[in-house]
């Protein structure tokens, strides 16, 4: 009987994915302070970060705060639901960071009996923004007011001289290469 009771009273962690997006032109030193929290909050909530992935720079599908662009971070973590409203709470206050979201993965595991392979669990360093970037539409641009200005060049459009020898309508000449 006790062996039951000690089986119920153990608790089971569900796995999350979390994706969190930075603003364009995050400075290096403050993406790795947010990936930083993220891994303090794991390990002092109990959770086992799984996997760590780096997306990069990437259009939205929306301008949020009047960026197009964001900086991409996937985390793959075990743990407790007390972990995943910690973890929100901390991205809510981070400036770098302008999305997030966390959804829970099927299934139950138990935190002892997990392992993790450091090499996947580890946080790479965010390069710094480009330079030369495409610039942002100007708000008459998104609107559609005014157009962007084309950047294809003469060259590219037909050349419409041989327009004489087409017969609107008319069916095109049989080859001299088809003999009946």
């Amino acid at each position: 009987m006790q062996q039951s009771a000690a089986a119920t009273s153990k608790r089971l962690a569900r796995e999350y994915e979390l994706v969190y997006i930075l603003t364009p032109n995050v400075d290096p030193d403050d993406a790795d302070k947010v990936a930083t929290r993220i891994q303090e909050v794991v390990a002092r909530l109990g959770g086992k970060i799984t996997k760590v992935d780096s997306w990069g720079r990437r259009r939205l599908a929306y301008p949020i705060k009047k960026s197009s662009r964001g900086v991409f971070v996937y985390v793959r973590y075990i743990g407790f639901n007390d972990l995943v409203a910690e973890l929100e709470r901390n991205l809510r206050n981070a400036d770098a960071v302008i999305r997030f979201q966390t959804v829970r993965r099927e299934g139950v595991f138990d935190l002892a009996e997990v392992t993790v392979d450091p090499e996947e669990a580890k946080f790479s360093r965010i390069e710094a923004a480009p330079l030369e970037e495409e610039p942002e539409p100007s708000f008459e641009e998104r609107l559609g007011l005014t157009q962007k200005p084309r950047e294809r060049e003469e060259e590219d459009f037909l050349d419409m001289s041989d327009e004489d020898d087409v017969v609107p309508g008319a069916a095109a000449a049989p080859d001299s290469t088809d003999e009946k």
